[in-house]
């Protein structure tokens, strides 16, 4: 399969924004999802250390410092691709972080990938990572991750470029209905 005929959206926003949960509704439709966090817990399980957010912090920015800031750009672009060569045209990047990456992601797909940020107010988004049954997050903690992904990550730049942004500050199913007008409208 050739790289441009498949169509790949591209999740960005801040830790609790809800871009799991639109991942998740993605997946249910059929959408194959490669998900750039994957990389980091592999690494750290990988070199034998606890799942935490310190650990997935320094193996996040050592991967990055070790193989460049586009990195984690580069292995998801790798699996999307082995998705397209198995037959898949719709494909969802779940946490497309800095903006190195998103120059990477544009550049190689150009028209065919959509970005999508996913915002929330601080305090909703503190509140459901306080909450999530894997790996809670003390308030601390969050704003720690929030830093590090800011200053160290680049992330602010996807999420300001974003090509939509769906502000996730009303019931889910609202949320998703404006997901799904998004993507539909890309996918066709």
């Amino acid at each position: 399969m050739v790289v441009n005929e498949i169509k790949v959206v591209a999740l960005v926003g801040m830790p609790g924004a809800g871009k799991s949960f639109c991942i998740d509704h993605m997946m249910d439709q059929g959408i194959p999802s490669v998900y750039f966090g994957g990389v980091t817990i592999d690494e750290v399980k990988a070199r034998g250390l606890e799942i935490n957010e310190q650990n997935e912090r320094l193996v996040r920015e050592d991967i990055r410092a070790k193989e460049g800031a586009g990195a984690y750009a580069e292995r998801m672009i790798n699996k999307i691709d082995i998705l397209a060569t198995e037959g898949h045209q719709k494909i969802v990047a779940d946490g497309l972080y800095s903006w190195t990456e998103y120059k990477i992601f544009k550049e190689h797909y150009g028209d065919n990938v959509l970005i999508v940020a996913i915002a929330s107010p601080r305090s909703m988004r503190h509140e459901r990572l306080s909450q999530r049954k894997l790996r809670p997050l003390t308030e601390s903690a969050v704003s720690k991750r929030e830093y590090a992904e800011i200053e160290n990550l680049e992330k602010g730049g996807p999420i300001a470029n974003a090509d939509y942004t769906i502000v996730n500050d009303v019931t889910p199913g609202a949320m998703l209905n404006k997901l799904d007008a998004i993507v539909s409208s890309f996918w066709s």
